[in-house]
């Protein structure tokens, strides 16, 4: 029910905020962008995560109905470079959710690995956009948050992320990974 809870938490905050985002769009995209990232970040942070509000396509921006309804990333640890639970789980529930999808290993390189779940045909450029990518450190969703992506999503982060509902305070484990790469690159 996280992904669930944290998603409605953000809707409800672009919601609220969405008459000064429709001026800002007018008048400068770029400061509505950052305004709705800003958002995100600060529900983000009720969880002890990153949560980025992407718009990977032109013209999604202008799609307020759907504003945390698609296309979100979850930064939560970027240190994790294994999932805490087989691999093969993961992609048992994924198939068990959506039936017969394609369900894929994914950057397996560096110690590291990753799932791509792919929701959708190849589209007019070859690429299969329409996909969940599942990584120890974050999980990206690129696709509308339908009844089964909500289902999948609320057992990744219950079950592969251990995404608690809190009311965090401090600084993200993101943002503290963050600070240690910034003070190594001085």
């Amino acid at each position: 029910m996280i992904f669930t809870i944290i998603t409605n938490d953000l809707q409800k905050e672009l919601k609220s905020n969405l008459p000064q985002i429709m001026v800002l769009l007018k008048k400068s995209p770029a400061i509505a962008y950052k305004t709705i990232g800003d958002i995100g970040k600060e529900v983000g942070r009720k969880y002890n995560i990153e949560l980025l509000v992407n718009f990977p396509h032109k013209g999604k921006i202008e799609n307020f109905d759907m504003y945390g309804k698609q296309d979100l990333s979850f930064i939560i640890d970027m240190k994790k470079r294994s999932f805490p639970i087989e691999r093969s789980k993961i992609k048992e529930k994924a198939k068990e959710v959506f039936g017969n999808i394609e369900v894929e290993d994914a950057y397996m390189h560096d110690d590291s690995e990753g799932v791509k779940v792919f929701l959708g045909p190849i589209n007019e450029s070859g690429r299969k956009e329409d996909r969940i990518d599942i990584l120890p450190h974050s999980l990206h969703i690129w696709y509308e948050f339908t009844d089964k992506v909500t289902e999948f999503c609320d057992w990744l982060l219950e079950n592969v992320y251990s995404v608690k509902e809190i009311d965090h305070k401090g600084e993200t484990r993101y943002e503290k990974f963050r600070a240690e790469k910034k003070g190594e690159n001085v």
